[in-house]
């Protein structure tokens, strides 16, 4: 979430007459994340997210990301909804750019998420991995395998301004990932952005699931070795082996891995954490001044990037530990 294009009291308030929401009492922008524009809304009947698409976002992978929402609210996992327009439109728009009202989800994400919390997200990741097998809708990972060098093309020049060497190294992982990403594992829809932010706890139960805008199809353990990038390193860039293995251990025992995502999941934890650093990079290099969004510094992965090219087997990430 971030907020990249401002709106007025006045068009917000011509926006939702065309909600049965009530009226506006009040609203701001939320400025953690780096994809699209979000507001948090309250109206006179409840409180809501109004999300503005921005340009990274296609308008024809709406109907995707919220049907999707829709489908997993009605399978058991607890996810915003989108609101409908009194016409029964999703998408609408605003300040000239697309734009949903999302139903507002109760609970906080974690700064410092624990082991627990950890075995909660495996859970949940699994059960929305298997409540999504009905979904009918289908859309291609645009921030796959074949994605990443234009992505690349397009920081090249100014990566050694970040770190000296960096070009280099990130060839070589391209090259790496390029002859050995694997092909013929069990596939789905994932939700490809599982990050703390994107998780809310109650307690320590996992309360919701939010931000379903890089959701696609691809290969599930994808979405678990991302899992191990975003839940399982700590501040000092280590690996936290007890998180790691209470993530795996969370998902496996709602749906265990077989034994090919297994031996791939080192490659597959390198991979994402490359697409994690790629993007990073380029919007460190290239984001405009004056934004309401936080930058993320790209040298995060870089670090998880070097730690993923050491490991030889799935058993150090925690996998069949105990």
């Amino acid at each position: 979430m971030a907020v990249y294009t401002d709106i007025s009291e006045i068009e917000l308030g011509a926006f939702l007459k065309e909600y049965g929401v009530g009226d506006l009492l009040s609203y701001k922008g939320i400025a953690e994340g780096t994809e699209n524009s979000n507001y948090l809304l309250h109206t006179s009947t409840a409180a809501f997210i109004l999300t503005l698409y921005e340009q990274r976002v296609d308008r024809s992978d709406l109907p995707f990301f919220l049907g999707l929402m829709e489908h997993l609210a009605q399978h058991g996992v607890n996810c915003p909804l989108p609101v409908r327009r009194r016409d029964g439109a999703v998408v609408s728009e605003i300040a000239g750019r697309p734009a949903a009202l999302i139903t507002f989800l109760e609970g906080m994400w974690l700064r410092k998420p624990a082991p627990r919390h950890c075995r909660e997200v495996g859970k949940a990741m699994a059960n929305m991995h298997l409540a999504a097998r009905g979904f009918e809708l289908t859309r291609a990972n645009a921030l796959t395998l074949g994605d990443w060098r234009p992505l690349w093309e397009k920081a090249k020049p100014r990566a050694n301004e970040v770190e000296a060497g960096l070009e280099a190294e990130v060839e070589a992982d391209l090259a790496a990932l390029n002859d050995g990403w694997p092909s013929d594992l069990p596939t789905g829809v994932i939700h490809a952005d599982l990050f703390p932010d994107n998780v809310f706890f109650l307690g320590d139960k996992v309360s919701g699931i939010i931000d379903f805008y890089f959701a696609c199809n691809d290969l599930l353990a994808y979405d678990i070795a991302t899992g191990l990038n975003a839940w399982c390193f700590e501040k000092d860039g280590s690996y936290n082996l007890t998180k790691g293995t209470a993530l795996l251990e969370g998902y496996q025992s709602v749906r265990p891995l077989d034994a090919g995502e297994i031996e791939a999941l080192p490659l597959l934890a390198r991979g994402s954490a490359l697409r994690f650093m790629l993007t990073r990079l380029y919007d460190w290099l290239t984001i405009a001044d004056g934004a309401l969004v936080n930058k993320r510094d790209p040298m995060e992965y870089v670090r998880r990037l070097r730690f993923h090219r050491q490991i030889g087997s799935a058993s150090e990430y925690g996998i069949g530990i105990r």
